[in-house]
């Protein structure tokens, strides 16, 4: 028998820990080579546990749900079970001896009721905080495990009144007083469901709430005329699309016209940290992105250097990588100003929240036609609002609203993009 051990990959240097969320296979299993064993959610980004080698997969130490640290033992995998004669079926045979042999089915049956009502690490941990008893929770997990899930809901579920004693005095008659059950209420159509925040959610939270709470938030507003780029865009985006493989979107000129006004202002590029102000002499542009685990802000590296196409091609991949959970550390670590869409689900005005250490944020909207007033003439534009929240700590209001009117005229004139004027 040669035993591989797998450990929790090397996490960055700001996160401690990590929640392993779902094994991709049980004991027993044959896995192959950097095969991914299962996923592990940190505070920004979930991570792929690959399989060192390939064997069979005879131990797992910490199962769903459970917090572990970089560089910790959750399973274990027999190099030794490999057998390239075996038909697949039988590599994936569990390798522990048996004193007889055991059909399958009753081996399942029996590894299935050996593991119901067992508590995973984590649910243990909250059990015994709570001073709750070892087999006092049900079990929803796989084989009838007992999760994290399900000692939050036990704790949350309401406990039956329990009358205090009495002390009756010495020799005075006893009387029998009828006990008042306790009934939780019947919610009927209106049901509630209790989930714990992912990591990355609560984290998202955290960042929030830091924000609010230490940075001066201000938003100015202003309001663009996109004709102009909606022109040009339907004009070039044939060739374009034929020429680099990517559709012309939006948000290309959006980041161009943001790295233009930010080298126009470049305390709107800065940030806080403690009594200095640091000016950074390079572009790095967040592009928040909603995923299904929660909001993330993935960033354009060096903006300022990207062409349209490569700025287009950069946003599509980082949106395909939020969507299949595959975004990596070094995709969401850093950056100096960032820009959130909400056009692009139909908001017509916002707020955004800065996301530190950055002092600045741009929020883009809903493009509508709306009635404008030009030359006395009332005419028919397609305008967006953009809203610019920032730090007014380090940023005044003249360096936030000529920045954004940096961004009105390179939007209404693209030209000025080109010759940087």
């Amino acid at each position: 028998m040669a035993i591989v051990e797998v450990k929790v990959p090397q996490l960055s240097e700001s996160v401690a820990e990590a929640t392993l969320l779902q094994w991709k296979k049980k004991v027993g299993d044959a896995v192959t080579a950097d095969e991914t064993l299962i996923e592990i959610e940190t505070d920004k980004v979930v991570l792929e546990c690959p399989a060192p080698s390939s064997g069979v997969l005879v131990e797992i130490l910490q199962g769903d749900g459970a917090t572990v640290a970089a560089e910790q033992l959750i399973a274990r995998i027999d190099t030794a079970a490999v057998a390239g004669a075996v038909a697949p079926a039988a590599a994936a045979a569990p390798v522990a001896a048996a004193p007889a042999p055991v059909a399958p089915a009753a081996a399942a049956a029996a590894a299935s009721q050996s593991m119901a009502g067992v508590a995973m690490p984590a649910a243990a941990k909250l059990m015994a905080d709570g001073g709750m008893a070892p087999g006092s929770v049900a079990g929803t997990g796989k084989d009838g495990r007992v999760t994290k899930g399900d000692v939050l809901s036990a704790a949350a579920a309401p406990k039956p009144a329990v009358a205090a004693p009495v002390a009756i005095p010495t020799g005075a008659p006893t009387k029998v007083l009828p006990q008042v059950a306790t009934v939780a209420p019947d919610l009927g159509d209106r049901p509630e469901e209790r989930v714990p925040m992912t990591r990355l959610r609560a984290r998202v939270a955290e960042r929030l709430l830091q924000s609010q709470s230490t940075n001066a938030i201000l938003t100015t507003f202003n309001e663009i005329n996109m004709a102009p780029v909606m022109d040009m865009r339907k004009r070039m985006q044939e060739r374009f699309e034929k020429e680099h493989g990517v559709k012309l979107g939006f948000m290309s000129f959006f980041v161009k016209a943001a790295v233009h006004a930010l080298k126009k202002f470049p305390v709107l590029n800065a940030s806080v940290d403690g009594n200095d102000i640091v000016y950074h002499g390079y572009f790095d542009i967040g592009i928040a992105v909603g995923s299904p685990r929660g909001l993330v802000v993935p960033i354009l590296r060096n903006a300022d250097q990207m062409s349209f196409a490569e700025i287009e091609k950069k946003i599509a991949e980082f949106g395909q990588k939020a969507k299949d959970g595959k975004l990596g550390m070094d995709d969401m670590t850093g950056g100096t100003f960032s820009i959130s869409n909400g056009g692009t689900f139909g908001s017509m005005m916002s707020t955004p929240i800065i996301n530190p250490p950055q002092s600045a944020i741009l929020g883009v909207h809903a493009t509508k036609d709306r009635a404008m007033v030009e030359n006395g003439q009332v005419v028919v534009r397609p305008m967006n609002y953009f809203a610019m929240s920032y730090d007014h700590r380090i940023i005044d209001g003249r360096e936030a609203v000529l920045g954004l009117v940096a961004m009105k005229e390179a939007l209404e004139d693209p030209a000025r993009l080109l010759f940087d004027i």
